[in-house]
């Protein structure tokens, strides 16, 4: 990863590239109708992409008392609401409307982005992003992921590091 892609296609890309922040984009053909995260490693896998599913990261919106919040988990694990909900300061999570998560976040599911999203929300990362020197995830459309620094990933979304998955 040693410049900035140029690619500014998504409002993911275009923070990104306003930031300076280095990353690579990892696009993919992309067939599945659920399991996107899943559909991602096997396609960036198959592409020759030395990734696993702990370091692909997909995103979630979540409702917490009431309000949405973004989390980031691998791929490889599960939200975990209870933890969500503490991290958030609240006292109950549970996984936000498709429909109000793509209104929210200006995205389609299966493609939402913790970047530059429409409506900025508080954004929680799994701690165990802290532990790879990058991590992927959706740039913002389906077929299309983005890798690149965990601590600009947190910059970038302002992000709270918690842990949130299990």
């Amino acid at each position: 990863m040693a410049r900035k892609n140029a690619d500014s296609g998504t409002p993911a890309l275009r923070l990104l590239n306003e930031r300076g922040v280095v990353h690579t984009l990892h696009p993919y053909d992309h067939e599945a109708h659920d399991g996107f995260g899943d559909e991602a490693v096997r396609a960036l896998q198959a592409a020759g992409v030395d990734v696993d599913e702990h370091r692909v990261f997909k995103t979630l919106l979540a409702d917490v008392d009431g309000r949405l919040v973004c989390a980031v988990v691998p791929v490889a694990g599960m939200l975990d609401l209870k933890a969500l909900a503490s991290a958030a300061g609240g006292k109950k999570a549970v996984m936000a409307d498709p429909g109000r998560a793509q209104r929210s976040s200006g995205y389609v599911v299966g493609g939402i982005s913790p970047l530059g999203q429409k409506t900025a929300l508080a954004t929680f990362v799994d701690e165990s992003a802290e532990s790879y020197e990058t991590v992927l995830m959706s740039a913002g459309r389906r077929g299309l992921q983005v890798e690149l620094a965990p601590a600009d990933l947190v910059a970038a979304t302002a992000a709270t590091v918690a842990a949130i998955s299990r």
